[in-house]
Order: C-alpha cells, then sequence, then structure tokens
C-alpha cells in the first residue's frame, strides 16, 4: 500500500510541476531531457556504487531497460504532440485507458484470478476516465484516431513490460534501483540526440530555465518509477488490477490538485467521474477478496 501511494503522489507532482512550465517559459522537452540524467545520477547514488559496463551488459534485464527507455521517451513525445495537437481531454482518455492492456495480458497469460466485481471495475474505469478528464468546451475528437491509438498502445505495451520484466528478473531491491537507472540513461542518450538535431535546425532554443527544471523533476521521476516497481513487487494486489488502480488513482488525485491548487473548476462531470473512479477502485483492487 505504501509503495502505490508514494508512486501515486510523485506521479501527481511531476504532473503539477509540468503544469507550471509554461508560466516560467520552460521548455518541455529540453527540460525532460536534462530530467533523464537527473534521474541516472538520483538512481547511481541511491544504488551505492557505479556499475561498471561488464556487469551491465551481463544483466539478464539490461536489454529490456534499453528498449523500455526508447519506449518511455516515445509515448512522453506522443502525449506532448496529442496535447497540442487534439487537446488535454483526448490525451489524458487515451493515455489512462491503457490500462485495460496490461490487465488483460496478466489475466490470459499470468491466469489471475478475476470475479466479476473486477470486471464490473474495469469496464467502470472506462466513463470514469472520461468524466474526469473531461473539460467542457474543449473539443474532444482527435484530428485523427492514429494519435490516440499509439497512445493508447504504447502506454499499454509500457506498463505490460513493465510487469513482465518486474515478475521474471528483478527480484532484489538493487536490481529494481539498477534497472530504473537504464531505463533512464536509454531515454536520456535518444533524448539527446534527438534535441540535438532540433537545436541545429532551430526549432528549439535551450535555456538556464529548462535546465533547472529538467533538476526539479528529475529526483521524482526516477522514485515515481522505481516506488511503481516496488509496488508491483510487493504483491499488494495482482498486477491485473495494481496497474488498473495505479493509473486511476493518479488521475482522481491529479483532479483534486487541479481544483485545489490550480482553480479550475469542479463541475457534475468531474463529481460523477470522480464518484464512479473511487468504486471503480475499490471493486478492482478489493471486490475479489
Amino acid at each position: 500500500m505504501f509503495y502505490l501511494v508514494i508512486a501515486i503522489l510523485l506521479n501527481v507532482l511531476i504532473s503539477a510541476i509540468f503544469k507550471v512550465f509554461p508560466r516560467y517559459g520552460v521548455n518541455t522537452f529540453p527540460a525532460i531531457v536534462v530530467n533523464y540524467f537527473v534521474c541516472v545520477t538520483t538512481g547511481l547514488l541511491f544504488f551505492g556504487h557505479v556499475p561498471t559496463v561488464e556487469e551491465s551488459l551481463h544483466t539478464v534485464w539490461f536489454p529490456w531497460a534499453i528498449a523500455m527507455g526508447g519506449i518511455f521517451i516515445s509515448v512522453f513525445y506522443l502525449l506532448g504532440y496529442s496535447m497540442k495537437v487534439d487537446g488535454i481531454t483526448t490525451t489524458i482518455i487515451a493515455n489512462k485507458l491503457s490500462l485495460v492492456i496490461p490487465a488483460v495480458f496478466s489475466i490470459v497469460v499470468y491466469h489471475e484470478l478475476v470475479g466479476v466485481a473486477k470486471v464490473i471495475g474495469i469496464l467502470l474505469a472506462f466513463p470514469a476516465i472520461y468524466l474526469t478528464a473531461y473539460i467542457k468546451g474543449e473539443n474532444d475528437k482527435p484530428q485523427n484516431l492514429l494519435l490516440p491509438a499509439a497512445i493508447f498502445f504504447g502506454g499499454g505495451i509500457l506498463d505490460t513490460l513493465m510487469k513482465y520484466v518486474q515478475l521474471h528478473f528483478l527480484f532484489t531491491q538493487s536490481s529494481q534501483a539498477l534497472f530504473t537507472v537504464f531505463c533512464f540513461a536509454s531515454a536520456g542518450v535518444i533524448g539527446v540526440s534527438t534535441a540535438a538535431t532540433m537545436v541545429l535546425l532551430k526549432k528549439i532554443a535551450i535555456n538556464g530555465r529548462d535546465i533547472a527544471a529538467g533538476i526539479i523533476i528529475g529526483v521524482p521521476n526516477y522514485f515515481s518509477i522505481y516506488f511503481l516497481i516496488r509496488m508491483l513487487n510487493s504483491n499488494f494486489l495482482q498486477s491485473s488490477a495494481a496497474i488498473p488502480v495505479f493509473n486511476i488513482g493518479i488521475l482522481v488525485v491529479s483532479a483534486l490538485t487541479a481544483i485545489l491548487f490550480f482553480g479550475e473548476k469542479i463541475n457534475s462531470y468531474r463529481i460523477i467521474g470522480l464518484t464512479l473512479s473511487l468504486i471503480a477502485i475499490l471493486l478492482i483492487a478489493f471486490g475479489d477478496k
């Protein structure tokens, strides 16, 4: 329970920091690239020593960390682009509904028990997410279904791989810490290459605010992934329940944070959405017990 709550709160903190970026003229992509290297530094300090190349290359999870780092930054880019093109509502809904992919994967592949209550909870998550994320007056019809579909499958595949790697390869606290380091290192290398190209093409200009912002989000970002892995490893919930509860929990706390601290208006859509979200969490997490 502790790891779940901490992982949710860290993700909400990161979202809140992102929300104030425009206010201070922060370019999001360069800040994210800097953040990845801060994550690596944080992880190495937390791990206690810098692993050798030979030590790292011979771990069974190393190729997975490299691949997932690439997916991390790809999904992030898609999220940022989608928010500009299709708006926040479509983007959040596509991202959070992806919880169905790891849930179905866990039930089918790992033969996790699923009862009527959990099924109702997962189905209830669909209207809950839509109503909680809905912003009245925003055009929530995507210009092209390909982009939300890519976010849906990208987010779902990332969560599914996270559970797969945790279950099969990450048996110790040190392996979980080091795996997280290499995920961010891989994302950082890809990000630097992309950012350098964008600077040369004069698509972006990096300033001190971008670097400072990256440093600020780096530490909580590292631990958000680390504690997610710890939560999955704790067996507090089956993975078919853990990831849906995690995603819905982030959405609920983010919505409440936006209302309480950023002055977003509470309306009937959100009241119903938040209520359904809490019911969905209870049904998915505890309905089968």
